[in-house]
């Protein structure tokens, strides 16, 4: 589907200015104000002292990328590492053990676990469909922490349900269900968290590096779940794994609380200076067209 509807889209005029396409970029610009134009009327002019100089980029290869993170950016990059990993790591723990569990705890035959999963997709599904938008009206580090804070205590209060044999097969499908609501949420802001904090420059390469560390991560909890699941013969192993997982997703919701950016309404070069971008004020490069595109 993709395929078809990148034939539909404009190009990003970032992306072309930084590229040198300053022509190309004013017709982006263009076609998406005429379009904006036509439901919500004239645009305002945009405010000289938002304007920048654009300088085309040359590749930024990852020294150049890890130097910008780790320097410049350290208590963003320790916000983004930490909102990717602990995502990763419960979502790779509690889906990739789902059959185990509803095998060998609940007695689920093999052949009827699809059903199971079609709910617990469901309430990944759902969360982002119905709550996304608030993490551009209630703000994102709010929602952002929120989300994961909550997933997170309803992880713990579900282990303990789990351990006292208060759950069947069902019940804990739409325990699951409900958790995953928040945190597929939360998770799906993280993606697009790590791609707007940092410079436009890198950040093709910021959700790149960040999603590759993440499934380092992700890769070794089916692992210790599955260890912990075993033959089925002992409950109370994954019950402290589901404590850890929860603890976890706390802990990715207070880094959030404490570094989060308020990112909310604002274009990524108010969150975000560009690396080659200097601040023009009514003035500009000769040649540099209109403010909207410099």
């Amino acid at each position: 589907m993709i395929i078809f509807v990148r034939r539909h889209l404009p190009e990003s005029p970032r992306w072309q200015i930084m590229h040198g396409r300053q022509k190309e970029a004013e017709a982006s610009i263009s076609e998406i104000e005429e379009d904006v134009g036509r439901t919500k009327g004239e645009l305002p002019p945009v405010d000289q002292s938002k304007e920048l100089e654009i300088r085309p980029t040359e590749q930024i290869g990852y020294l150049a990328l890890l130097k910008t993170l780790f320097q410049h950016y350290p208590s963003r990059a320790i916000y983004g590492g930490t909102l990717m990993i602990t995502q990763s790591f419960l979502y790779n723990a509690i889906f990739f053990t789902y059959g185990l569990v509803l095998q060998f705890f609940f007695h689920v035959s093999p052949g009827n676990t699809p059903y199971y999963f079609l709910a617990f997709c469901a309430g990944n599904l759902l969360g982002p469909l119905t709550i996304g938008r608030l993490f551009d009206t209630i703000g994102r580090r709010k929602m952002i922490a929120g989300t994961y804070l909550v997933s997170g205590i309803l992880l713990i209060i579900t282990a303990q349900l789990f351990k006292a044999g208060a759950l069947n097969a069902v019940t804990q499908t739409l325990c699951w269900s409900v958790i995953f609501f928040f945190a597929s949420a939360g998770a799906s802001s993280a993606y697009l968290t790590v791609s707007e904090i940092f410079p436009m420059e890198v950040r093709a390469k910021a959700i790149a590096v960040f999603f590759a560390i993440a499934q380092c991560f992700g890769a070794i909890a089916p692992v210790v779940y599955g260890s912990l699941i075993g033959d089925g013969s002992d409950p109370s192993k994954l019950f402290y794994g589901y404590l850890m997982g929860g603890a976890i997703m706390v802990v990715g919701g207070i880094v959030a609380l404490v570094y989060g950016v308020n990112a909310e309404g604002q274009s990524l070069e108010d969150v975000a200076t560009p690396l080659n971008a200097g601040r023009t004020g009514s003035t500009r490069a000769e040649g540099a067209g209109s403010p909207r595109a410099v």
